[in-house]
């Protein structure tokens, strides 16, 4: 499986703040064989968002696209509109379990918007945008992952184990 990872932030697309999110997740990806092949980070911007998406989804630059950042409720918080712009299907599980597993930890987990969903052949997560919080809410939705990049590229095998 192939990964590319997105950070959303105005702060650090203007280099006032480094990106902690994207490495922390690259960390964690490597550490369960996948291999990261493009990171970039953008400012919340919705139209640079939802572009970047689709060209990094139709172009099969990575089976998994990862974001991370503006999944909250600040007037820049647009990630999971310009996600769900480009999607082909959404899929809901994923944000409810991270919302799920995120409200054991703190009660701003309700607030979160993160979305998923498929554009073509690509899997697309948004992620937080704390370093913390991207990796736990990854973990609590990895066991399907595999399985979910999959099945959007056709994979012909029953589901039942």
């Amino acid at each position: 499986m192939r990964a590319a990872i997105l950070t959303l932030s105005d702060k650090g697309a203007r280099g006032e703040r480094t990106d902690a999110s994207g490495p922390a997740l690259e960390a964690f990806l490597k550490e369960r064989g996948v291999a990261t092949v493009k990171m970039d980070l953008i400012a919340d911007e919705a139209a640079l968002i939802s572009a970047t998406l689709a060209a990094w989804a139709d172009g099969n630059v990575a089976d998994l696209i990862l974001t991370t950042g503006g999944t909250g409720v600040s007037p820049r918080d647009v990630t999971p509109e310009a996600t769900e712009a480009i999607l082909d299907r959404v899929i809901p599980g994923f944000g409810e379990v991270m919302r799920a597993r995120s409200l054991q930890k703190t009660p701003h987990a309700m607030i979160s918007r993160a979305i998923a969903g498929i554009r073509g052949s690509a899997l697309i997560i948004n992620l937080p945008g704390s370093p913390k919080g991207a990796v736990e809410n990854l973990e609590a939705v990895w066991p399907a992952v595999p399985h979910a990049v999959a099945k959007i590229q056709g994979d012909p095998a029953d589901c039942a184990t």
